[in-house]
């Protein structure tokens, strides 16, 4: 019996430590508890905004993960090689744009060892593969995709990109 009474001391002491409005009532304040339903809303409107916020998060992502598997989809077709080391860039052209730079090795070999081959895909995804509207070749040894070291622009929008 002795080990039950010490058990609900020590519950108790462990709520000492808060503040006397945090801790736990025995009783209910006398009023009509309008402070409790204003407090319960907020903390549910709270949680119906974090759950639309993380749905959307989601859906979103999922969105473009689909495009950007549909992008390496796309390099692969039309370079003809399967390499697994192709790269894709979100952020050169603008990550608003929703157009992204797939470039990868032009022969195998390590990453960016040998001459690249990037394209500008762009519009929706159609039979698992989006449209190229330009490209150009990336000079062996580049780190970053500048403008400088590129060469050989192509298609419609080509020259726009090459120096």
């Amino acid at each position: 019996m002795s080990s039950a009474s010490s058990s609900a001391e020590s519950a108790e002491g462990r709520w000492e430590r808060l503040p006397p409005w945090l801790r736990p009532r025995g009783v209910e304040l006398p009023g009509k508890g309008e402070l409790r339903w204003i407090e319960t809303t907020v903390l549910v409107l709270v949680g119906i905004l974090l759950a639309v916020a993380t749905i959307n998060d989601v859906a979103r992502q999922t969105g473009v993960n689909h495009r950007l598997v549909a992008d390496i989809r796309t390099w692969r077709l039309y370079t003809g090689h399967n390499f697994h080391n192709v790269g894709v860039d979100q952020h050169l052209l603008g990550p608003a744009t929703k157009r992204e730079v797939v470039c990868g090795n032009d022969v195998p070999g390590a990453p960016k060892e040998e001459i690249q081959v990037c394209l500008v895909v762009d519009g929706p995804i159609r039979d698992g593969r989006r449209k190229v509207t330009a490209g150009w070749y990336l000079r062996a040894h580049s780190e970053d995709d500048v403008r400088s070291k590129r060469y050989g622009c192509f298609g419609p929008d080509g020259a726009a990109f090459c120096p």
